[in-house]
């Protein structure tokens, strides 16, 4: 189903994606930022060119991996909690269709059932 309007504050399942995304970018930048930072740890070790870089160019070089971290954990995140959300639709759907199912014809039988008991007492009593 899409959404025309959607307000964080009134639909509880985009707040929920919302905060699953905003989870994901705060991991994901940390990670990559520890990898980024071990990076720059060796790259100003065992390289000249690295320093010999600006520390404005260096920042930005920490930053652009956290950045790109955060991007990718959160959309990872988003589209398993995707995953999961449909999945509990579905199992929601296929539940409702099953109650249907037993309240139409598992009624029915037992109705049924009921009555030729009913008219095979009457029968009985007639007799």
């Amino acid at each position: 189903m899409v959404r025309k309007h959607g307000s964080l504050v009134h639909d509880e399942e985009l707040n929920t994606a919302a905060w699953v995304a905003a989870r994901g970018a705060g991991v994901g930048a940390a990670k990559w930022g520890i990898l980024s930072a071990a990076a720059a740890g060796l790259g100003f070790a065992f390289s000249p060119i690295y320093r010999s870089l600006t520390f404005q160019f260096k920042v930005f070089l920490q930053m652009s991996g956290m950045t790109i971290g955060s991007m990718i954990e959160a959309d990872k995140r988003l589209r398993a909690h995707e995953r999961l959300v449909r999945r509990e639709k579905t199992i929601a759907r296929d539940a409702e269709v099953w109650r249907r199912y037993e309240e139409d014809y598992l009624d029915k039988a037992a109705t049924e059932r009921m009555q030729r008991q009913q008219q095979q007492q009457q029968q009985r009593d007639t007799k």
